[in-house]
């Protein structure tokens, strides 16, 4: 039986379940599939203002992927380039996804599960967590384009680390080496984490779009061009900055509406 993603909603928050309890929510070829079609949807949605992925009960986010079925979908090359690509489109959908996104962690954060994690744009930890890569165990590299997000978030020698030796790294020594935003008491993360996007959905939400964008272009590294330079500017024709602005004076709270 595949495992599901589950999708619900409050207010201006989506949270995403990756759910294959059987299997700590390994994540199967179905999953992916799923995933990147969900993440796509959501994308489009412009009352949304944050995503929340998480595992399905308290065991685990996802101990990687399923990797049951690989002795079948991922035997050949064309299958397992197949296969790659599959994930390959969840994990880019979470990258493009423009609202901001939050990874609740708990339990085991392992191979896929710490991929699609990387890929948000928090990482909110339980302090029992578990997080790392031990598939040279297994007898298979990682995917060179699916290394590319945890290169970004913690640079080569820490991913050297966890690949060569196949370390598991506790919360303590994830949040050290930047793998993960935060680390709190088991019982607290839940709460957290969406204490987080309350928080983010009390911003406007045009500007917490444009902050991923220009940091995602900063990041390619090329200087602004004098035309990105003025669409930066571009909040000046929204009814949101005149209303942070009139807030701001009259000493209230912003009420945002995404115009």
């Amino acid at each position: 039986m595949s495992g599901r993603i589950l999708c619900a909603r409050a207010e201006a928050v989506a949270t995403v379940t990756l759910s294959n309890p059987g299997k700590l929510n390994a994540v199967d070829s179905a999953m992916w599939k799923s995933l990147a079609g969900l993440v796509a949807e959501l994308s489009r949605d412009e009352d949304l203002r944050c995503v929340i992925i998480r595992g399905d009960g308290d065991q685990a986010f996802a101990a990687g992927g399923d990797i049951e079925e690989f002795v079948s979908r991922r035997d050949t090359l064309e299958r397992a380039m197949a296969y790659h690509a599959q994930a390959g489109a969840a994990l880019q959908a979470l990258a493009d996804c423009p609202q901001p996104t939050i990874a609740l962690l708990q339990g085991a954060c392992i191979g896929g599960g710490l991929e699609i994690a990387a890929q948000c744009d928090l990482r909110v930890c339980a302090q029992s967590s578990r997080l790392g890569a031990p598939i040279n165990k297994l007898g298979f590299s990682m995917y060179p384009a699916e290394m590319a997000s945890l290169l970004r978030l913690a640079g080569p020698a820490c991913l050297l680390e966890m690949l060569l030796e196949g370390r598991v790294f506790g919360a303590a020594e994830a949040l050290a080496k930047g793998l993960v935003t935060r680390v709190v008491a088991d019982a607290e993360v839940v709460d957290e984490a969406y204490a987080s996007a309350r928080r983010i959905c009390a911003g406007a939400p045009l500007v917490a779009r444009w902050h991923k964008q220009w940091l995602r272009r900063l990041q390619q590294g090329a200087p602004l061009g004098e035309e990105e330079l003025r669409a930066s500017f571009a909040f000046l024709d929204t009814d949101d900055y005149r209303e942070g602005l009139a807030a701001f004076i009259e000493k209230r709270k912003p009420q945002f509406r995404g115009r």
